[in-house]
């Protein structure tokens, strides 16, 4: 019998697809497509063509450029909720049950591998009903003021997957190193149960 699932393993990867192409939206939002940044570029250009655009417009054509990337933030939010629900799903399955089976008698390091696990589960769902509260402010009926502590929270929340995913690779590669070989083929090939 397989120790992870086929379709565990399929949801183990998507998500991890999914959450870097999150990380990597905000990430070039907020270096190489700040909207600054690319603002100014934009006036330099046409400047550079000799043509005089109003403010307005060189917003517009900010906007035009920056904003196809928030627009696949938001579709890659919705696909981390629906990933969430599946996620859901598979816990009822053995294979899903996996991480959390046999807590207690489980070494100090494994309970707080599995801690984080649970940490890191309940992050991404305040991300998914953060984002989709975001998204969907005006339709809840969201004053300005929760909307943007809402936009914090969500922010602050950001940077906890941003220390999860490089401590998870370093933590998976420890230990398929030291104690935990075959860790990283049997997520792709589904391993066999002890």
């Amino acid at each position: 019998m397989k120790k992870w699932r086929f379709d565990f393993r399929i949801w183990h990867w998507v998500n991890a697809a999914v959450v870097l192409g999150l990380l990597g939206t905000v990430f070039l939002r907020e270096t190489l497509l700040n909207f600054k940044m690319t603002k100014e570029v934009v006036i330099q250009k046409l400047s550079e063509l000799n043509i005089e655009a109003t403010s307005v417009q060189i917003k517009a054509l900010t906007k035009a450029i920056t904003s196809p990337l928030w627009e696949w933030h938001i579709i890659l939010g919705y696909a981390l909720t629906a990933l969430l629900v599946w996620r859901i799903a598979l816990f009822f399955t053995q294979s899903g049950q996996q991480s959390f089976l046999h807590f207690k008698e489980a070494t100090l390091h494994k309970k707080i591998v599995k801690i984080g696990y649970a940490g890191i589960y309940m992050t991404l769902l305040f991300m998914a009903v953060s984002g989709l509260m975001l998204e969907f402010h005006k339709e809840l009926g969201l004053s300005n003021t929760l909307n943007e502590s809402l936009e914090e929270l969500h922010d602050l929340f950001y940077n906890v997957i941003l220390i999860f995913v490089p401590l998870h690779l370093i933590g998976v590669i420890i230990a398929e190193i030291k104690d935990e070989k075959g860790i990283i083929s049997d997520m792709v090939h589904g391993g066999t149960q002890n």
